[in-house]
């Protein structure tokens, strides 16, 4: 796969597939900076800490059983489990899968919007820790 349109993006969270009302997601992968500073040094020196993920998504709004509200509002105050990948195709070297676990959910947001507005769901899950797959 080359360069492409984001337009088939797929998630799970806690094993339940939601990808058909995701409409913008965003993968934050990053790993804190540790200071390993001693004299001497001209400059700051670092290693790697632990990770520091988070997973924004924004829903189009479900409130059937097994949707959108009914799976997130289970989770808030609790870690779970996201798959996330670029596309619906099988995992491989060019659509790799992100599986987080012990993605926390603070809070969600059921009833959000204007009047006319899609109704919608915000949500950004925090810390776990992420195993990359190619295959």
């Amino acid at each position: 796969m080359a360069v492409f349109v984001l337009k088939d993006a797929s998630l799970t969270v806690n094993a339940v597939s939601l990808s058909s009302y995701v409409q913008s997601i965003s993968l934050d992968f990053a790993v804190e900076a540790v200071s390993v500073d001693s004299m001497g040094n001209n400059g700051h020196q670092f290693i790697g800490g632990l990770q520091n993920n988070s997973v924004a998504v924004t829903f189009n709004q479900d409130f059937a059983a097994s949707q959108v509200a009914a799976t997130l509002d289970a989770l808030v105050g609790t870690t779970t489990t996201l798959v996330i990948k670029p596309t619906s195709a099988a995992v491989g070297a060019t659509n790799p899968s992100y599986t987080i676990t012990n993605a926390f959910l603070a809070a969600t947001q059921p009833v959000n919007g204007a009047i006319g507005d899609l109704a919608q769901m915000s949500v950004t899950f925090t810390g776990g820790t992420i195993v990359k797959a190619v295959a």
